[in-house]
């Protein structure tokens, strides 16, 4: 999925084959991160524990796994 850091809203969208995440953190401290696993888990209906990230962590290309329930 692709993110984008610093946006002027969290949201959503899916275009074509690829999901996009936009979050209104910055990209410092891993807080861009964290924002993006708390709006993925909000928008999939679990707890941002049932997500990690698994690749992308200094990248807007991100790979996160999903734990099942």
């Amino acid at each position: 999925m692709r993110v984008t850091p610093g946006a002027r809203r969290d949201a959503v969208t899916i275009a074509g084959e690829e999901v996009q995440l936009r979050v209104t953190a910055a990209p410092e401290g891993g807080a861009a991160n964290e924002a993006v696993l708390r709006l993925l888990a909000a928008a999939l209906g679990t707890a941002p524990r049932n997500l990690t990230l698994l690749r992308g962590a200094a990248s807007r290309i991100k790979l996160i796994g999903i734990a099942p329930d």
